[in-house]
């Protein structure tokens, strides 16, 4: 299989070494074998990628909106063929099992239809003055060069939830994928160079050194867009290096998801939506259920029922049919989760089913987690966990829920259970985040605005709001 795995820089429509000959090597974290050696780009490619796009941006912004359409559409189609072959890349470099990893492909390939018919709709308006002095014109361009960074925790739907939108408004990109997990973003630029994307529209450069790469992507002249997905504590850096030239800027950033449970809740609807919500790639996602505020009258049963349902989940390699829960995506990741339980247990929580970490071997697992007794005070409820862990909080009420939901600085993604819509919907708008699931435990969709308020970020993906984000607004005053 590594015969045919793209492992080489992607510039200017061509594969190719890193300047320096640099390479990196990437790890199965289920076995912890490597699995490639991939080109480590330095500040050299970095500047040639970012001159690529610079290169081929005026033609693309140029191109007729059907025409960027129709590759966009193609990339969809290729990416649907090949669907199985790169969801066994992403089980093998980032660990989720494979039925997971397929969903991952439906869901990034959705990406390039959706924009694809956006293409087609970037519309302005045209009105007159108030004082009929003129008319005014509002049209949407292209912001120019944009700079993308993606995590590895969605290899390809984070690639390809930025680059379309940006392809769509007529962007030139140069994506920088995570060191984790390039492969997959390499195997998204092949599909795009066998759509038809224009040498230079489309360039990426996976490298071990992000900051080395991404100072001189954003010192280029001709970037005017940087987009990021991350956490939060990275990103506040790079809006200060994005300030430095007042870059257009996307930030979808860490969260700290709160689930509630309403005493009135359908608890089998709600146990379905939790094991969604928080083991969706084993807890490995921004959108994770991270705080569970169940109200008292229901909080033993629904704990109950999550821990069996949690118990459940056969662990091991996700290319291994039927196994549930892979392994997290490195050691410090591993690490990082059994000492957040490790320390919730020592401030007074029981863990209900796991909690305890696997004995040495390869990959890097850890057990689907219940914590109950959970005090509201607990410091695992203030940290996203990134891992398959469910701490309980028992409550008195949905007002108490709300107030310990909106007690964070995050506000990505909540979600709620219960029967009464109209209780539902009011919980929903008390709720600090910038998306509610409301009696469902996903809410990703790329015809959607996907992002959060507070420090979880700026700017939406998906819907018509994600191209509009690579766009300047332009007014002209005119009068005939």
């Amino acid at each position: 299989m590594a015969d045919a795995l793209r492992t080489d820089l992607f510039i200017a429509g061509e594969w190719r070494e890193a300047a320096d000959g640099d390479r990196f090597d990437v790890l199965d974290p289920g076995t912890e074998e490597s699995i490639a050696s991939v080109a480590s780009a330095g500040a050299d490619d970095a500047r040639a990628a970012a001159d690529a796009a610079a290169a081929a941006q005026p033609a693309w912004a140029a191109a007729a909106p059907r025409e960027r359409a129709e590759v966009l559409r193609r990339a969809w189609e290729l990416l649907i063929d090949r669907a199985d072959d790169l969801a066994a890349l992403i089980t093998r470099e980032n660990g989720k099992v494979r039925a997971e990893a397929k969903g991952e492909i439906i869901y990034a390939a959705e990406f390039f239809r959706w924009f694809s018919e956006e293409t087609v709709r970037l519309r302005g308006e045209i009105g007159t003055a108030p004082a009929g002095t003129n008319r005014i014109l509002v049209v949407h361009q292209p912001v120019g060069v944009a700079y993308l960074v993606t995590p590895w925790n969605f290899p390809a739907a984070m690639a390809t939830r930025k680059i379309a939108p940006a392809l769509a408004a007529g962007c030139a990109v140069v994506l920088k994928p995570a060191s984790l997990t390039p492969l997959t973003a390499l195997a998204v630029a092949d599909v795009l160079h066998d759509a038809g994307v224009p040498p230079g529209v489309v360039n990426v450069v996976p490298g071990r050194s992000a900051r080395t790469i991404t100072a001189a992507v954003l010192a280029h002249e001709r970037v005017r867009k940087l987009s990021f997905t991350g956490s939060t504590e990275v990103g506040k850096l790079l809006l200060e290096q994005a300030a430095g030239r007042v870059l257009n800027t996307s930030m979808e950033l860490g969260g700290n998801a709160p689930f509630l449970v309403l005493a009135d809740a359908d608890l089998d609807a709600a146990i379905d939506g939790a094991m969604i919500a928080k083991m969706r790639h084993n807890g490995e996602t921004c959108t994770a259920a991270n705080r569970f505020y169940v109200e008292a009258s229901v909080a033993d049963e629904f704990a109950a029922r999550l821990s069996t349902a949690m118990a459940a989940l056969p662990m091991g390699h996700g290319l291994t049919d039927g196994n549930r829960l892979g392994p997290l995506v490195d050691a410090e990741t591993r690490d990082k989760v059994a000492e957040l339980v490790d320390s919730a247990v020592a401030a007074g929580a029981t863990s209900a089913v796991g909690g305890v970490r696997p004995a040495e071997g390869p990959g890097f697992y850890y057990p689907a987690t219940v914590l109950t007794g959970v005090a509201p005070d607990n410091p695992i409820l203030a940290e996203e966990i990134f891992g398959p862990v469910a701490p309980i909080v028992a409550v008195a009420d949905e007002h108490e829920a709300v107030r310990l939901a909106n007690g964070t600085t995050m506000g990505l993604v909540a979600y709620v259970f219960t029967r009464d819509l109209a209780k539902g919907l009011r919980v929903a708008e008390a709720l600090e985040a910038g998306m509610v699931g409301l009696n469902k435990g996903i809410v990703s969709d790329p015809a959607a605005p996907f992002g959060g308020v507070k420090e979880s970020g700026l700017g939406r993906e998906g819907g018509h709001e994600g191209m509009l984000d690579y766009t300047e607004t332009k007014y002209i005053a005119t009068d005939w």
